[in-house]
């Protein structure tokens, strides 16, 4: 994997100091993405400079923004997490917040598990499901590429908690998607990103359940 040094120089450009602990645990998990990906195809990526820019660095580029939307306890979904981003970083990032990634297929959310077994993460875990026969309350609910706006907000709505927020990270501005979302639905934020080593757009789309 990608050398330390690396790691803790583009979370820095993010504004993030990452501890030794937190250094080793994203080290491993970008390892573990490797070795995994021989034998499931958990992610297209192959190499490590690619899984540290496109996953790791990525996925810590919302962990600022996070901080300050929702700076307490919580329970977050990660819908269609795959190999488990962002929903694993923001576990080793935040001992406060309780990750649970979920994804309809099932060796994805076994590895998640594995994942959280190999780290001692006792707040993280892989769910086997569909987002849309899923049960429960959660105060974050985020997505990486996952569906469409409509579609994201439209299928975990029923899971979202009380004041909660979504977190969608996306590519360049979803103009065309944000046009369309329902009207029960404010989107009150859409948050660019710059994400070290990634030639990219990306963006954060903040929402929340309209005010009835």
């Amino acid at each position: 994997m990608s050398s330390d040094r690396e790691l803790r120089e583009g979370a820095a450009t993010l504004g993030l100091c990452l501890d030794d602990r937190q250094c080793e645990r994203l080290l491993a998990y970008g390892e573990l993405i490797l070795k995994w990906n021989k034998v499931y195809n958990l992610t297209a990526l192959r190499d490590p400079a690619s899984v540290l820019t496109h996953h790791l660095l990525d996925s810590l580029s919302v962990i600022v923004p996070l901080a300050r939307e929702w700076p307490g306890r919580a329970a977050l979904l990660d819908v269609g997490a795959g190999a488990g981003l962002p929903g694993v970083v923001i576990a080793i990032l935040r001992n406060d917040i309780t990750a649970t990634c979920l994804d309809a297929v099932a060796k994805k959310a076994a590895f998640v598990q594995q994942v959280a077994a190999e780290l001692g993460l006792p707040n993280l875990r892989g769910l086997h499901a569909r987002v849309e026969s899923l049960t429960g309350s959660y105060e974050l609910i985020s997505s990486r590429a996952f569906a469409s706006l409509p579609d994201f907000f439209a299928g975990s709505k029923h899971l979202l908690a009380p004041g909660g927020r979504w977190l969608a990270m996306k590519g360049k501005m979803p103009s065309d998607e944000l046009s369309q979302v329902a009207a029960d639905i404010e989107v009150f934020h859409v948050e660019q990103l710059g994400v070290p080593g990634l030639e990219a757009d990306r963006c954060i789309v903040w929402a929340r359940k309209q005010a009835a």
